[in-house]
C-alpha cells in the first residue's frame, strides 16, 4: 500500500522574505532544509559556536541587507559590527577580531560606499576589535540591492560566563537591558518617508561591555540574548522552546518608549516584534536580580534595565503576556516578516 502525503511539497516553491524573519518560518527552512544538509547535531540554535578546544575561541557570522543603508542612529556599516560583536557577547565573549565581505551593487555612489566602511571601521574601533581580513565583491546593476556586507567575528570566552539559552531555570527573573523597538519602527520610518524619524532613532550600538559588566555574576547568568529580528517575542520563545520552561511577562513591565508606541499604532504593528539592535534579555535566578540589574546599570549600555518578568514550569515552551488589565494572552512566536530587510 502507498502513502502519500496529503500535503506534499513541491519542486518549485520558493524562498519567501518570511524565511528571513526569525519566526517560525525561518525554524522550518532550518529544521527541514539547512540543518539536515549540513548534518548539525541536534541542540539549542545559539547566537555563536564554542570552538573546541572547549571555553577558547567562539565565532560568529551574519549577513547585512537593510534597507535603507542610512537611517537615523545608524547605518549598514556599523550595523554589522554591532550585530556580531553582539552575538559573540551573547554566548559570553569578548570580540578579538572581524572578517567583513562585501557584495557591492554595480553603479553604488563611491561616496555612499567610502561612508558606510568608514562608519564600520570607525565602529570596529569603537568596539575595540581589528578587522584582519574580508572580500570584495562586485555584482551586475540589478543583481543586488545596491551594498550587502557579511561580517565574521571570533571572540574569546569570558570564563566566569557560560550563558545559553537551555540553562534558563524555572523561577528565573527575566530582565531587559533597555527599550524596545527603536531600530526597527527608525529603520521603517526612513525606507517609507513616515516621519517618525525626527522622534526615533536606532539603538544600534555593542553591547559586550555591558556583558563584561556580568562577569562577577558567573554562573548565575543562565541566558543572554539580543532580541534583534522577530523582536522580544521571537527571543523569548526560543528561550523558552530551548530550555523547556514556560514565561509570564507584565505589559506594564516592558519599556516600550512613547514614539515608538505611537508609530506601531499607526501602522498595525505589535511592538514585542519589532528589532532591537542594542539590548539584551537575560535570565537569571531571582534571587539574584537586584544585583544582576546593578551590574546592568553601573554602565551606559544597561542604564535603563528593568525586569520585565518570570520563568515558569506552568506552562512549558510557551509565553504569556499579563496585560494592562490582567488578562493573559500568549505571545506566539512571528510567523514570518513584519518588517522585512531591518537588519
Amino acid at each position: 500500500m502507498t502513502i502519500q502525503c496529503p500535503t506534499p511539497r513541491h519542486e518549485d516553491e520558493r524562498v519567501l522574505l518570511g524565511h528571513g524573519a526569525g519566526g517560525r518560518l525561518t525554524a522550518e527552512l532550518l529544521d527541514t532544509l539547512l540543518l539536515p544538509a549540513l548534518g548539525a547535531p541536534p541542540g539549542p540554535l545559539e547566537d555563536a559556536a564554542v570552538l573546541p578546544p572547549v571555553g577558547l575561541p567562539v565565532i560568529s557570522t551574519d549577513s547585512f541587507v537593510v534597507s535603507p543603508l542610512f537611517f537615523p542612529g545608524g547605518d549598514i556599516g556599523s550595523l554589522a559590527v554591532h550585530g556580531t560583536v553582539n552575538d559573540l557577547a551573547m554566548r559570553g565573549a569578548e570580540p578579538v577580531a572581524l572578517a567583513v565581505a562585501l557584495v557591492i551593487e554595480e553603479g553604488l555612489p563611491l561616496a555612499q560606499l567610502r561612508s558606510v566602511v568608514e562608519s564600520l571601521g570607525k565602529a570596529a574601533a569603537e568596539a575595540e576589535v581589528p578587522v584582519v581580513t574580508g572580500d570584495t565583491k562586485v555584482v551586475g546593476r540589478g543583481a543586488a540591492d545596491r551594498l550587502f556586507i557579511t561580517t565574521t567575528g571570533v571572540g574569546r570566552r569570558i570564563p566566569a560566563l557560560h550563558p545559553s539559552a537551555a540553562r534558563t531555570r524555572p523561577h528565573d527573573a527575566i530582565l531587559l537591558s533597555g527599550p524596545i523597538g527603536l531600530h526597527g519602527t527608525a529603520v521603517l520610518s526612513t525606507r517609507e518617508g513616515l516621519g517618525f524619524e525626527a522622534d526615533i532613532a536606532s539603538d544600534s550600538r555593542p553591547l559586550h561591555r555591558l556583558v563584561r559588566a556580568l562577569a562577577p555574576l558567573g554562573s548565575d547568568i543562565h541566558t543572554l540574548r539580543d532580541p534583534t529580528r522577530g523582536g522580544l517575542a521571537a527571543t523569548l520563545n526560543e528561550i523558552a522552546a530551548a530550555s523547556g520552561t514556560g514565561a509570564l511577562i507584565e505589559e506594564t513591565a516592558v519599556p516600550v518608549p512613547g514614539p515608538v508606541a505611537a508609530a506601531c499604532d499607526l501602522l498595525g504593528l505589535d511592538p514585542l516584534h519589532v528589532a532591537n539592535e542594542g539590548c539584551l534579555v537575560a535570565c537569571v535566578p531571582e534571587a539574584r536580580a537586584d544585583d544582576v540589574l546593578d551590574a546592568m546599570r553601573g554602565v551606559p549600555e544597561g542604564a535603563a534595565a528593568v525586569p520585565i518578568g518570570r520563568t515558569t514550569a506552568a506552562h512549558p515552551g510557551r509565553v504569556e503576556l499579563r496585560t494592562r488589565v490582567g488578562s493573559h494572552r500568549v505571545i506566539d512566536m512571528p510567523l514570518g516578516e513584519q518588517l522585512p530587510r531591518i537588519c
